[in-house]
């Protein structure tokens, strides 16, 4: 596996590739399983797998956990070489944003970045298409793979790509779990054991008001304020418990296919979990 991180070196390697499909795996590093599947699937849908690694200072918010992201970069280049990547890019900050922040050019997609995650992390969207979109230009993939676990992230991207007309598919993945039905994420590891123990409640919030939804139940307002409150009881702080439509528009009783969202803090981290309603 051939590993970079400069833009340069980058496209020189992407040149001998032009002609076969390459596929796009954007991370910022601190790999898992999750992590690792989007790997599996960028090979089933190209003949090239790319992925970066890049913790983007433009998606973190004044206070939230920029400067401690775990940064594991040799563990990750180890890890993606056994599931047999292609390239790995992992720039520097001053690679990637060659002015200062406030200065550079951004790309900002209206309307869906703030509800939801966009509604408490001002900018974060702002930061996750910018860096997105210059990632599709250093490599022009012909598809690029990201995973269901952040449903918002990932609708917000395909409504980058359909607005800008970026020639890129875009490949949704399901989400990967603990065998105690919590989704696996790099912030995971800031959980104490007995946060650990009290995590997967979200998960299990979740399931109950899909179950109650396939059972016939329509008011979704009173749906989403129980598990609120059995949150708030297990000790969480819900940040928000909603049901919309798939593409995040707001859900009537009639509407199908459903996505049920919900984002609590437990402790000093954030948690994000979705769980889809066919």
């Amino acid at each position: 596996m051939l590993q970079v991180d400069t833009v340069t070196t980058l496209r020189a390697c992407l040149r001998d590739w032009r002609g076969e499909r390459i596929a796009l795996v954007p991370t910022m590093g601190n790999l898992h399983e999750g992590h690792l599947r989007l790997v599996d699937t960028a090979r089933e849908h190209g003949d090239r797998v790319v992925v970066s690694i890049f913790v983007n200072p433009l998606q973190f918010g004044p206070g939230e956990d920029y400067e401690r992201y775990p940064r594991t970069l040799e563990e990750d280049r180890a890890q993606l070489e056994a599931r047999g990547a292609d390239l790995l890019f992992a720039p520097p900050v001053d690679e990637i944003y060659r002015r200062p922040l406030a200065e550079s050019t951004f790309v900002e997609v209206p309307e869906i970045t703030t509800i939801l995650c966009g509604a408490s992390r001002l900018g974060h969207f702002r930061g996750v298409t910018t860096v997105v979109a210059k990632l599709f230009n250093l490599v022009q993939p012909d598809v690029a793979v990201f995973g269901e676990k952040d449903y918002q992230q990932l609708q917000v991207i395909r409504r980058m790509v359909a607005d800008l007309d970026f020639p890129v598919e875009i490949v949704g993945v399901p989400i990967v779990r603990e065998a105690d039905g919590l989704a696996l994420s790099s912030r995971n590891a800031y959980l104490s054991p007995q946060e650990r123990v009290r995590a997967p409640q979200l998960y299990c919030s979740l399931c109950e008001v899909r179950d109650a939804i396939v059972a016939g139940e329509r008011d979704f307002t009173a749906l989403c304020r129980r598990q609120w409150e059995r949150l708030r009881q297990a000790g969480f702080r819900p940040d928000y418990f909603e049901i919309r439509r798939a593409d995040l528009g707001e859900a009537g009783p009639d509407d199908r296919p459903l996505v049920i969202l919900a984002a609590a803090w437990l402790g000093q981290t954030r948690l994000i979990d979705n769980l889809q309603v066919p």
